[in-house]
């Protein structure tokens, strides 16, 4: 099973160092609407979280770039999706 938003970017802020980094990670699923008030994933936080980690990043990059997500190869080293080579 995919990791939970909240675990997952926890996790990563954590990573960073700060203290506070569950409390951290509510406020940003919150302000980006993945989270209603009372800490439940919205329909949106739903959709991020059944994508997992690589179609977020996926998604991210495709969104960045207006190519189709199934343009990229994930890494799960470092959490980024890049540009497959055209043969």
């Amino acid at each position: 099973m995919p990791q939970g938003l909240i675990d997952r970017l926890t996790s990563q802020l954590a990573a960073q160092g700060l203290k506070d980094a569950k409390g951290e990670a509510i406020a940003i699923l919150k302000a980006r609407g993945h989270l209603d008030d009372s800490g439940k994933l919205t329909n949106e936080g739903l959709a991020r979280q059944a994508m997992g980690a690589d179609g977020r990043a996926k998604d991210r990059a495709a969104k960045l770039s207006g190519r189709k997500p199934s343009e990229y190869n994930y890494s799960a080293k470092t959490n980024r999706a890049t540009l497959m080579k055209r043969r």
